[in-house]
């Protein structure tokens, strides 16, 4: 078993990461801290895992949290781990952050889009980009691996089969929804329920700091692609991110059957994506690792939807995936579960 630990325990990739791990083969986790729940019980915080985690959580100190594990998973703020991961100093063990503070690899980009984090030039050379659909070889060398974020992800997934066409022409315009899950475990005026529930709103409109990690993995696949029009949009849901991506099919005249082929044939042989014969549902993925993917067109314009889930493909159970590939092991490990519906 691959000894783990997950620093930052308090919220909602955290508590998603131990009910994966909970019934993964090949992982124990070891250690949990939390700067707020230093010495509580883990199942007194987060009492689902009852009888199934025994384990308090911990001081976040940075010259403890590698000794004696295998993998550290990093669920600190943005702006935080950064700092962390610097005290933490060399080591050998794996970290896999899922904060946005090393995503980005160009300097100026990163501190337009992360001003609260530093840039730490050389510990950044050290991450990866952690989508495993397209970068599986980098990870699987990597010494440390940055998770995409959530809205990222679905975008990401959606684009690639395009931009790996070279089909992308223009800035190509993404629609993101996300749940309430997505902006944290803490109450705000914008979150909190009774506020959330009957609101539809968009917020940082072509301003959102995943716009700039979009374009930089779908740039692997497309070197002149425009940047990426996003604008998202905050939904009553607790759990998922659909994505909805627009593509200029003006000069290409893809049918909409040549643009599922596109899909179909990208992700042939990856087994959390899945091509759907109707437009992309968050219902069906809530809860899994899958991304669901669907798409159409006429002479005009190619439209595609995803569906994930936000705390799972877009975050934790992403991070698993990860792991498994740092250590050669099937990548499906303790993903391979069906959503709940209702």
């Amino acid at each position: 078993m691959k000894r783990i630990a997950i620093i930052g325990g308090g919220g909602y990739t955290s508590s998603e990461l131990l009910r994966l791990l909970v019934g993964h083969p090949h992982f124990e986790v070891v250690r949990i801290t939390s700067r707020s729940n230093s010495g509580r019980r883990v199942s007194e915080v987060h009492p689902f895992l009852e009888s199934l985690i025994d384990l308090s959580f911990e001081e976040n100190e940075p010259n403890l949290v590698t000794r004696d594990v295998d993998l550290v998973f990093l669920a600190l703020p943005h702006g935080v781990t950064a700092s962390f991961v610097k005290a933490i100093g060399p080591t050998e063990v794996p970290l896999v952050d899922l904060s946005g503070d090393f995503r980005l690899n160009d300097p100026s980009t990163h501190n337009h889009t992360y001003p609260e984090t530093p840039l730490l030039s050389d510990l950044r050379n050290e991450f990866v980009y952690g989508l495993p659909e397209l970068f599986r070889d980098q990870i699987r060398k990597a010494k440390n691996v940055a998770c995409p974020g959530c809205f990222a992800t679905g975008a990401i997934l959606a684009l690639a089969p395009f931009a790996d066409a070279n089909l992308i022409t223009g800035s190509p315009i993404v629609d993101g929804k996300t749940g309430s899950s997505g902006s944290g475990a803490s109450a705000s005026s914008t979150t909190h329920h009774p506020e959330r529930v009957e609101r539809f709103s968009a917020y940082g409109a072509l301003t959102h700091r995943h716009a700039p990690e979009i374009h930089q993995a779908l740039n692997e696949l497309q070197s002149d692609l425009k940047p990426i029009t996003f604008v998202p949009h905050s939904t009553p849901m607790v759990r998922g991110i659909y994505t909805t991506a627009y593509i200029d099919n003006r000069n290409h005249k893809l049918s909409p059957e040549a643009a599922r082929e596109k899909i179909a044939d990208f992700y042939q042989d990856e087994t959390f994506i899945r091509l759907r014969p109707s437009p992309s549902d968050c219902g069906v993925v809530a809860r899994t690792n899958f991304a669901d993917l669907w798409a159409t067109s006429n002479n005009e314009v190619i439209v595609v939807t995803s569906a994930i889930d936000n705390l799972v493909k877009g975050a934790a159970g992403q991070a698993i995936q990860v792991a498994n590939l740092i250590f050669d092991l099937p990548e499906t490990s303790g993903l391979l579960f069906p959503g709940t519906r209702p």
